[in-house]
């Protein structure tokens, strides 16, 4: 992967404070991962990004590298790569992930 692509990876992760990696869009979600990921996110009820990667292929394989995870959607809060729709998953059931976006002053969805 270049250096661009991961150059431009990092200011989306810096962007925004949540950024998701998915496949599709929060609306129409291509795949049942990246589908569970926005109901969490959505049940939060928290501000997030969206970066469809089957829409950029650079970015589809650059984000494995960029926080070598294997697998896609990829979930990241204030820079930090958090996990996967498994591990959002158990971090919500566990109410960790709703405590770690207030800890981080996640702005509410309007």
């Amino acid at each position: 992967m270049t250096d661009a692509t991961q150059a431009r990876i990092g200011e989306i992760v810096s962007g925004s404070d949540v950024v998701l990696f998915m496949k599709g869009t929060p609306y129409f979600p291509q795949c049942g991962f990246s589908s569970r990921a926005i109901a969490i996110l959505d049940r939060l009820g928290v501000e997030y990004a969206s970066v469809d990667v089957l829409q950029d292929a650079e970015v589809r394989a650059g984000i494995k590298e960029f926080s070598d995870w294997p697998t896609i959607p990829q979930l990241y809060v204030k820079g930090e790569f958090i996990g996967g729709s498994d591990i959002m998953m158990e971090m919500y059931e566990a109410g960790e992930l709703g405590e770690l976006m207030a800890e981080q002053g996640v702005a509410k969805a309007s």
